[in-house]
């Protein structure tokens, strides 16, 4: 399976989890892994200065926005093994444009994230937010037949 196979239903999946957890938003979840965040944003009216002219590509974006309040959230897909490198692109998008979730999934294994997140408990390595909140990015495996996440794969657990 290519990456870019895996966008469409992690499209599908998100756009329901959002649907499902953010009642009385206006949801639109949409593949832009072909352009850069603050373009992708541009379409749908939502500015995040933060993005603007800086080379962010996330491959599927989410939106929950109800008036003034709107939530973005972030999935990287892999279809490799992840690493650190895997975590660390995510983690730099999540600090500087602070999304509401950002997910980092694989359709492979947890790779070396296995043992830093288990092996070695680092689950603070997942941390981001304005410092009021701290969030957590989640990390896992994609059921590329379930066409989920597989939620017992996911670290931080939910």
């Amino acid at each position: 399976m290519l990456e870019w196979e895996l966008y469409e239903p992690m499209c599908d999946w998100l756009d329901q989890y959002l649907r499902d957890n953010y009642k009385g938003y206006e949801i639109i979840v949409a593949d832009s892994h072909s352009e850069r965040l603050d373009k992708a944003l541009e379409k749908y009216g939502v500015v995040k200065e933060q993005a603007n002219g800086v080379d962010i590509q996330i491959d599927v974006l989410g939106i929950a926005r109800k008036k003034n309040d709107v939530k973005l959230f972030f999935i990287e897909a892999k279809k490799t093994k992840l690493t650190l490198r895997d975590l660390g692109q995510l983690w730099a998008y999540c600090k500087l444009v602070d999304p509401e979730e950002a997910w980092l999934l694989t359709s492979s294994d947890l790779g070396t994230l296995r043992k830093l997140l288990l092996g070695f408990n680092r689950e603070d390595l997942l941390d981001f937010g304005n410092g009021k909140k701290i969030k957590k990015m989640r990390v896992g495996i994609w059921d590329v037949k379930k066409r989920i996440p597989d939620l017992s794969s996911i670290v931080p657990k939910i």
